[in-house]
C-alpha cells in the first residue's frame, strides 16, 4: 500500500511511519523539517502553511493519507496550518487518495470538568488550537473524500516533549505531592502514543470507520495514577491529603510567585471528573488497548 503522512516527523507521526514501514508499506512523508534520509521512506519537504506548497506528487495514487501535521505552541501559525493548510491538502487530494484519516483532539469539545463526553457531544472549543482543529475537522467532513477522524485525549510516552507528566513524577518521587479533596473522587484521562497509532491504523484499514469520528482515551482515578507512579519509581513515601478549598486559597495567595508549583490549572487537572467515552472505537472497530492505563503509568515511571 502507498501511505502518505503529514507531520510524519512529529511525536505521533514518527511512530506511525515506523509501524507502516514494519508492515512493508510504501511510505511518503511530508514535513517542514529536513529529516534524516531513509531507504524505506520517500520524503517530501513542504509546509502546508505555504501558499506555494506543491502536493501533487506527494498525493498521487495514495491508499491512505494520515493528516497528523499540527502546531501546538505558536498560536500565530495555527490558523494557517490547521485550517488553510488542511484546505490546501483537501484541494490537492481530490481524486488522488482512497482514504483520509484525520488526527484531531478531544479539545474540540471544550473544557470539561465534570460529566461524560461522547462523539455526539457539542463541539465548543475554547483556545486557538482547539478552534482551528475543529475547523480542520469540518473541512475534512465536507470534502467528499472518504474519511475517519480520531480524537485522542492527553497523549503520553517517554519520549514526549511535554514535561508536565514528568514534573508530576518528580514531585511524587521527592515526596512533595499531596492528594486534593476526597478519596477516589477525581479522574484523569490519558492515552499512550502506542494506542493512538494502533487506533489510527484501525481507522485506515477498517471500512466501518468511514464517515465516523472516534474518541480515544483511558481513564483512572488520581489515586491509582499516583500509586502507579510510586510503584514504578520504587517509592513508598506517605502521601498526604488536603482539602480542596485550602489548596485553592493557598494557590490564590502565592500563585503570582514565579515557578510556584500550585496553580489553578494544575489544581483543576487533579480535581476533574470528566469522562471521554471511548466505547465507539472499541465496538465499531473492535479496537483493544495494548495495556491498562495503570500498567502504562508504571512503565512510564520506571523510565523516569
Amino acid at each position: 500500500m502507498i501511505i502518505a503522512i503529514t507531520g510524519g516527523s512529529g511525536f505521533i507521526g514518527k511512530k506511525l511511519v515506523d509501524r507502516h514501514i514494519q508492515q512493508g508499506d510504501q511510505v511518503r512523508l511530508l514535513s517542514r523539517k529536513s529529516p534524516l534520509r531513509s531507504v524505506n521512506v520517500q520524503y517530501f519537504l513542504g509546509d502546508l502553511s505555504s501558499l506555494n506548497v506543491d502536493l501533487s506528487s506527494f498525493l498521487d495514487n495514495v491508499d491512505i493519507l494520515y493528516h497528523c501535521a499540527g502546531e501546538i505552541n505558536d498560536e500565530s501559525l495555527m490558523q494557517e496550518l490547521h485550517v488553510n493548510g488542511t484546505q490546501r491538502l483537501v484541494n490537492a487530494a481530490q481524486g488522488k487518495i482512497s482514504r483520509w484519516v484525520q488526527l484531531s483532539s478531544v479539545g474540540v469539545y471544550g473544557a470539561c470538568r465534570d460529566g461524560t463526553i461522547t462523539e455526539d457531544s457539542k463541539e465548543q472549543p475554547l483556545g486557538i488550537y482547539e478552534q482551528t482543529k475543529t475547523e480542520s475537522d469540518k473541512i475534512v467532513k465536507n470534502s467528499g473524500i472518504p474519511y475517519a477522524i480520531l480524537r485522542p485525549s492527553n497523549v503520553f510516552a517517554n519520549d514526549m516533549s511535554n514535561q508536565s507528566l514528568r514534573g508530576l513524577l518528580r514531585t511524587v518521587y521527592r515526596g512533595l505531592f499531596f492528594f486534593i479533596g476526597k478519596e477516589n473522587k477525581y479522574l484523569v484521562n490519558y492515552i499512550h502514543v502506542t494506542d493512538v497509532v494502533n487506533a489510527l491504523m484501525c481507522c485506515g484499514s477498517n471500512d466501518k470507520a468511514l464517515g465516523e469520528v472516534f474518541n480515544l482515551s483511558q481513564l483512572t482515578t488520581v489515586e491509582k495514577m499516583i500509586t502507579s507512579f510510586a510503584f514504578g519509581m520504587g517509592s513508598n513515601k506517605k502521601i498526604l491529603r488536603l482539602p480542596e478549598g485550602i489548596v485553592r486559597v493557598v494557590a490564590g495567595i502565592f500563585g503570582y510567585i514565579p515557578r510556584f508549583p500550585l496553580t489553578s490549572s494544575r489544581i483543576d487537572a487533579l480535581t476533574g471528573r470528566c469522562i471521554y467515552n471511548s466505547d465507539k472505537v472499541q465496538k465499531i472497530l473492535e479496537f483493544k488497548y495494548s495495556m491498562t492505563l495503570e500498567e502504562r503509568f508504571v512503565l512510564f515511571a520506571k523510565q523516569k
